[in-house]
């Protein structure tokens, strides 16, 4: 199979590394620190998700080329930050000790495709996706003639038997492993209409990461996507595994996923950016994370590259074109559903407002979409919309919000003291303020607007949760 386990090839961090004197490069190596501190530890189960282009996956790069044997001894990481006096320790530790499982799900989801139509490369019993997955981690674990043996004897491996596999590896080895998913959502919005498919990956992840399934074999896991982990009603959910970081709430990674305000002063610093800082504010700024203002970093180096500001939200490959064309129709989709305020909240941000939603209810999928927050939540995720959580603080749109409440039925006052009670705690936690972030995302919203034909008699106010 090959790709999955210490993969070496196409790393971009190791890329973007060996050009950072010539390159627009911000050192966020110190990260590795941050999520090394929790090897082994009852909470070492990640997830960060991000929109497209904030550089998850060459985090994820950063992190195998970290943590991968298949590394040792390249001498990456010299003069960055992870290996500075206050991380040595922790650098010298775990530098290069592990096996990783690296799950690039874009590439095998391209892999299953040539797979399922050709016969000839067609395993009995290996039909759909998720169990691709499991056969093809288990193969790619069987290129190591060791582990082939061990689980050669292993009678409940087979082909899909994968914690099993996983297990009789780890106490061949006494050590555990590393597993990195990139994209880890791919499931769900590739192949949303495909609910059986789905309730199979998630058994996968759940046998992968429940603590009496295949968790104690690994030492530490790490999943990125563009929606948080899904959320079910059931006791073992998935997202009550992880400890997320997520756009809607982002401690304590904000600064290391975009560019933060010091290191874009640094960009422009360089030789090669005809460009200010106010420019690339106005056009790719304005995320507000945990208080802090974060560029979209894959925009802000075409812009560089180009000594221009424009809109590079599809970017230049063909993958890039066709994500954000699947993501321009989510949004149309997402308006065409018309739930009660979005044409205002649209039209009101579109014009510089912001909007008060509640996250609360977002199950985290792209069909589970019952509400108007929801719709606002999934915008979010998407990155054409910023978020700023208020920290319990009214804000001008909540108290605008509250003015126009469409429920102003008599209370008792027991009734609206149990209520106030209710919706301050409720807010205080689950209450986001949205808004356009900047200019790209604002020519990217309004080019969707405008084929909704939109403009003709609404009215532009704030709405409430």
């Amino acid at each position: 199979m090959g790709g999955i386990l210490n993969p070496v090839s196409g790393n971009s961090f190791v890329d973007l590394v060996s050009f950072r004197n010539k390159a627009v490069f911000a050192d966020k190596t110190d990260f590795i620190a941050k999520i090394s501190a929790n090897i082994n530890r009852n909470r070492r189960l990640f997830a960060v998700t991000r929109p497209r282009g904030f550089g998850k996956t060459v985090t994820a790069h950063m992190l195998l080329a970290y943590y991968s044997k298949a590394y040792a001894g390249q001498h990456i990481f010299d003069g960055l930050k992870i290996t500075a006096v206050d991380n040595r320790d922790s650098y010298l530790k775990h530098l290069n000790r592990y096996d990783v499982i690296y799950l690039d799900m874009n590439s095998l989801r391209d892999k299953y495709r040539e797979y399922a139509k050709d016969e000839a490369l067609q395993v009995k019993g290996v039909t759909a996706f998720a169990d691709y997955l499991k056969y093809a981690i288990i193969e790619d674990l069987k290129e190591n003639a060791d582990y082939a043996e061990v689980i050669g004897k292993s009678k409940k491996v087979g082909k899909k038997g994968l914690t099993a596999a996983l297990r009789a590896v780890c106490e061949y080895t006494k050590e555990r492993f590393i597993l990195i998913m990139d994209e880890w959502d791919l499931v769900f919005r590739d192949y949303r209409n495909a609910p059986g498919l789905q309730d199979d990956f998630m058994n996968l992840l759940r046998s992968l990461f429940e603590s009496d399934g295949g968790r104690g074999c690994f030492a530490l896991a790490y999943l990125t996507g563009i929606l948080p982990v899904r959320k079910d009603n059931s006791q073992s959910a998935l997202n009550t595994f992880f400890d997320e970081n997520t756009a809607m709430a982002p401690a304590p990674f904000a600064s290391y996923f975009g560019f933060t305000e010091t290191e874009i002063a640094e960009t422009v610093k360089l030789p090669s950016c005809k460009l200010t800082q106010e420019e690339l504010k106005v056009w790719y700024g304005g995320y507000r994370l945990n208080g802090m203002d974060i560029y979209n970093p894959a925009s802000v180096v075409s812009a560089v590259r180009d000594g221009e500001c424009k809109g590079y939200w599809c970017g230049a490959s063909s993958n890039e074109k066709a994500s954000c064309e699947a993501s321009d129709k989510e949004v149309a989709h997402l308006l065409k559903m018309n739930f009660p305020g979005i044409r205002e909240d649209m039209l009101h941000l579109l014009a510089g407002g912001e909007t008060v939603f509640s996250c609360g209810r977002f199950r985290n999928d792209l069909t589970g979409i019952k509400s108007r927050d929801d719709a606002l939540c999934l915008l979010v995720c998407l990155g054409y919309l910023g978020c700023k959580n208020p920290d319990g603080e009214t804000s001008a749109a909540e108290k605008s919000s509250d003015e126009n409440r469409d429920d102003k039925t008599e209370e008792t006052e027991p009734e609206q003291l149990r209520r106030l009670d209710y919706l301050g705690t409720f807010r205080r936690r689950n209450r986001r303020i949205a808004y356009v972030p900047n200019a790209e995302m604002k020519a990217a919203l309004l080019d969707i607007v405008k084929e909704q034909d939109w403009y003709e008699g609404i009215e532009t106010k704030a709405r409430r949760p």
